[in-house]
Parts: structure tokens; C-alpha cells; sequence
């Protein structure tokens, strides 16, 4: 049985007319511990906009990305527990492994949750990836407890207004911290705010100046989703004595480490994929927190952050999507139908 699916043979510009091409492949069949998924949503992320400028020379398959799904389980693996056909179910996938955009994907059972039930396909689409970036970044990173409303700390988020921003505000919303967003438009300011940012800042300007305009000498923690080189010696200043800094965008080049180190400070990398990737004991928490995330925004406590719909999947509007992350303007998610849907 053969799908179709989009992929990039080589890297072009979005605007391009051959930027990404359909190709049909055989739909490939669950292992033991994997999901067999019709894909009914996809979300684009910058980490698909970065794989794709990686491609080197012309590739003899296409490189199939997307790394945002939400569908149908439609087969499974021998070993497979915690899902069956019929399931409708969200995640981000594994980086190691063929991405999303196609009419079926495979992917393992612990990386995947139950969609949220008050949600369409293409507004779960917008959430795993981003989900479980924020997640783990403000719960297992940076040690702040999930518990609701259980913390009284301040959290400055630098790029609150992109897709993991949009989650990370939300989430630590919900467990009670004092959030600061940093942004740098009106547009991105009102949605920061409307996430539950108690401040917006402007990260073009001095983030002390700006932080002590408020009256807030050190935050607790930091959240840096923009450029970790550029945001260094200005995180070093804000942070308070024995706070931790998490990052998320891979440095150019080595930070100077012993600018933290009179005030104690703990600084720790959050990449999605290291459990999938790398096949972590603890590989399970990504289902458990998705399922999780679904009961939040079930309750109405956590809202899908999709603000663009660029129609269904298709190579066209595959580097429209494209185009538009590496715009550097996006708010929120963009996401895009499935094949025909």
C-alpha cells in the first residue's frame, strides 16, 4: 500500500517552486512498540526549518519532515499497551525517524498522548512539540514543581510570544509563578499577555533596565527561547543567587560559564527529542505528560496556541508555512490539514 507524503530532496528557498516535492512511499508498517498514525493535522516548527537547511547536495530520497502530528491510530505493534485503533492522539515524534508529513506515520507508543477531546485535530496539532519543550524545561530543568498554583516565584521567559513561549507561559501560569515575558511588537505583546504574562518587556532593549522599571531587581528562574550567546552576560545580571537558567537554542559559541558561578547558578539545555533520540528509561513521562496537557486543556486551564491554518498538507503550502517561520515574525503555532482533509 502506498501514501503520499512531502519531502525535501535538497535544501532550496521557501519561495521556491521545488522547495519541497510529493512523493509516494509505502506506508510503513508499526514495530513492536509503535503506533501506525493517519495523520489528520501537522504543525511546522523552526527545528524543521533547521533540518532542512542542513541537507547537504542532493538526497536520492526525500527527506520526509514535521515533527508536530495529530491523527488516528490506525495499526499497532505486538507490544503495544497503551493505545488502540481508533485512538485519536497527538505528539511530536522522534527526530531519529522520518517525520510526519504524510498521509501515515509510525511512532513509538511512549512519546504519544490522547488528543485533547475539546480540540480539533488541527489545534492539538499545535501543541506537543512546544508542549514538551515547556514542560520540561520549567519542570524537570529548572526543578519548578507542576503542582497548581503551588509556587511563588518569578520567571522571565526571553521570546515568550513563539510556540514554546506560548506554553511555558501557560504552564507556569498554572503552577502559580509570576511570569515576565519578553517581546518586541505590540502583537506579540497583547498575546504574551494574554497567556498569563503578568509583564511584557522589550528584548531589544537592557533586560536590568527594563526588569528594574518594574521594580524587580532578580528573577528566580530564566527561560531562554532566542539567542542564547546574545542573552548571556544579560541572564547572568537578572538572575538571582542560587536560580537556574534553561536554554533551548544551541550557542555559536562557548558561553563563559564562570560569569554564574559567584552566584551559584545552575544552567541546564532542554532538547525534546534526547528521550526518543536516545532511548531514555524515562522515555514514558512524554505520554504522560501530553495526557496530562489534554486533561488541562479539557478543564479549560491550558488553550491551543494555533493561530494560522495554511489550508492541507501539500508541497505548496508546505514552504509557505516554511517561509513563514523564517519570516522571524510568527506568533504562536502555524498548522497545516492533512492530505485531503
Amino acid at each position: 500500500m502506498m501514501m503520499k507524503a512531502f519531502g525535501a530532496s535538497q535544501f532550496l528557498p521557501a519561495g521556491h517552486p521545488d522547495c519541497f516535492a510529493e512523493c509516494y512511499l509505502t506506508v510503513p508498517e508499526p514495530g513492536d512498540r509503535d503506533l501506525q498514525v493517519h495523520v489528520r493535522a501537522v504543525s511546522v516548527n523552526p527545528v524543521d526549518c533547521k533540518v532542512r537547511a542542513s541537507i547537504q547536495g542532493r538526497l536520492m530520497m526525500p527527506k520526509i519532515l514535521g515533527w508536530d502530528v495529530a491523527g488516528v491510530v490506525s495499526a499497532v505493534g505486538t507490544q503495544v499497551t497503551l493505545f488502540q485503533p481508533g485512538d485519536e492522539i497527538y505528539y511530536a515524534g522522534s527526530i531519529a525517524r522520518p517525520g510526519g508529513n504524510s498521509e501515515y506515520h509510525v511512532v513509538d507508543e511512549r512519546i504519544v498522548g490522547h488528543k485533547p477531546k475539546r480540540l480539533s485535530f488541527e489545534e492539538s496539532a499545535a501543541l506537543p512539540l512546544t508542549t514538551i519543550t515547556a514542560w520540561e524545561s520549567l519542570f524537570e530543568r529548572l526543578h519548578i514543581s507542576p503542582e497548581p498554583r503551588s509556587n511563588r516565584a518569578t520567571l522571565l521567559i526571553i521570546g515568550g510570544a513563539g510556540g514554546v513561549g506560548s506554553m511555558a507561559m501557560q504552564l507556569a501560569n498554572y503552577a502559580g509563578v509570576r511570569v515576565i515575558a519578553t517581546a518586541s511588537r505590540e502583537v506579540s505583546r497583547k498575546w504574551c499577555l494574554q497567556l498569563g504574562a503578568a509583564h511584557c518587556i522589550n528584548h531589544r532593549n537592557d533586560l536590568k533596565a527594563e526588569l528594574d522599571a518594574l521594580g524587580i531587581k532578580a528573577v528566580d528562574y530564566i527561560l531562554c527561547l532566542n539567542d542564547t550567546n546574545y542573552y548571556w552576560q544579560a541572564m547572568a545580571d537578572v538572575i538571582k543567587p542560587q536560580g537556574s537558567i534553561c536554554a533551548v537554542v544551541s550557542t555559536k559559541e562557548a558561553p563563559d560559564l564562570n560569569v554564574l558561578k559567584n552566584k551559584s547558578v545552575t544552567f541546564a539545555w532542554e532538547f525534546m527529542f534526547t528521550k526518543a533520540l536516545h532511548g531514555t528509561a524515562d522515555m514514558i513521562s512524554q505520554h504522560r505528560l501530553l495526557n496530562r496537557v489534554a486533561e488541562l486543556v479539557d478543564q479549560g486551564l491550558i488553550k491551543s496556541t494555533m493561530t494560522e491554518h495554511l489550508g492541507p498538507l501539500s508541497a505548496a503550502n508546505l514552504a509557505k508555512a516554511h517561509g513563514r517561520l523564517e519570516s522571524g515574525k510568527m506568533v504562536g503555532k502555524l498548522v497545516l490539514s492533512g492530505v485531503g482533509t
